[in-house]
This record gives structure tokens, C-alpha cells and sequence, in this order.
């Protein structure tokens, strides 16, 4: 085997090396909240769906997190997919050591007492069926039970360690 010059070279998939490649796909940036005696949230890029039949979505969340003890517990969660102009929205989720429904967070409590996000423009309110915890995470699987969007704006995307959106001449170009 040998490596194309206008690649990187090949090396071990440690760590390091790992999350640089991982860095290179794009992903949609969604926040999970869970409820409890003081609700949780986090910024998650796992997102995925899972199976139609039936309807089962996934997420993953660091064993280490502070949400995570909450999310273990937790019957339901809700997943919110953010626009790009929630770049302010997913990095408050991702900081540590702060309460991140305090203002200018606006959010309300929801069905199964979940916290829900006023501005998202789609949720997706889920019953967790299972967590496996492989290495470091845990993989969250959970049914939707309810769900509102609104077909508006742009996803927000995470992207070599950024936020970026998707130019609307790109969509266009596709579609």
C-alpha cells in the first residue's frame, strides 16, 4: 500500500489522529435536555437516526459529562436540531461550570416535564429504550413520541472544531 503525496500520511489511529479525521465530517448540531431536580443540557453532534420501523434516534454523551448522570436516569429527553443563527445557543450548551437556561435562554418545561428550547426549530421529544455505554460514552437510544418543525433557515453544522452553515446556493444547486 502506499500513500497518495497530496494525502496526509498514514499513521496509528490513536487518539489524536482520530479526532483530527473526525473533524473532517460535518455534523448536524443539535442540544438534549432531560429533566430533573434541575434540568440538564448539552450540545450533542451524534445525532442520528436510527431505524423508521420503528422509529428509534440516537446520541452519544461523554460518561465524564455532568448531564450524563441525569440522562441515566431520565425517561425522556428532547433533541432540538438548531439553525445556523444558534451558534450562541449551542455554545452556551457546550460550556461547562455555567446554568445554561439562564436568560437569554428561553425555554419552558414540556411534555414528561422535559425541558424544551423556545427558539429550536424542530425537537423531537423521545422515550429513552436503551443507553450502551462503549468506552468513554454512552450511546443514548430513544423512540420519538412527539416532534414539531417548521421548515425554515439552515441547519447549524459543526466542522473542524467550528460552526458553519450551509450556503443556500448549495442547497439549490442539489435540489
Amino acid at each position: 500500500m502506499t500513500a497518495d503525496p497530496q494525502q496526509g500520511p498514514i499513521v496509528d489511529a490513536d487518539t489524536t489522529s482520530l479526532r483530527s479525521v473526525l473533524r473532517q465530517q460535518a455534523s448536524t448540531v443539535t442540544v438534549v435536555t432531560a429533566p430533573g431536580a434541575t434540568p440538564v443540557g448539552f450540545t450533542a453532534t451524534s445525532f442520528t437516526s436510527v431505524s423508521l420501523e420503528p422509529p428509534v434516534v440516537s446520541f452519544c454523551l461523554g460518561l465524564a459529562s455532568s448531564a450524563w448522570p441525569t440522562v441515566a436516569r431520565a425517561r425522556h429527553v428532547a433533541v432540538h436540531l438548531l439553525a445556523q443563527h444558534q451558534r450562541d445557543l449551542a455554545r452556551t450548551f457546550a460550556a461547562t461550570g455555567i446554568d445554561r437556561f439562564a436568560h437569554p435562554t428561553r425555554w419552558r418545561i414540556g411534555p414528561e416535564a422535559v425541558p424544551i428550547l423556545d427558539d429550536a426549530p424542530a425537537w423531537l421529544l423521545c422515550r429513552v429504550v436503551d443507553r450502551v455505554v462503549v468506552g468513554d460514552h454512552a450511546i443514548v437510544l430513544a423512540e420519538p413520541e412527539l416532534l414539531r418543525h417548521a421548515d425554515v433557515g439552515s441547519p447549524l453544522l459543526y466542522h473542524r472544531g467550528g460552526y458553519a452553515g450551509v450556503d443556500p446556493a448549495d442547497r439549490a444547486a442539489v435540489a
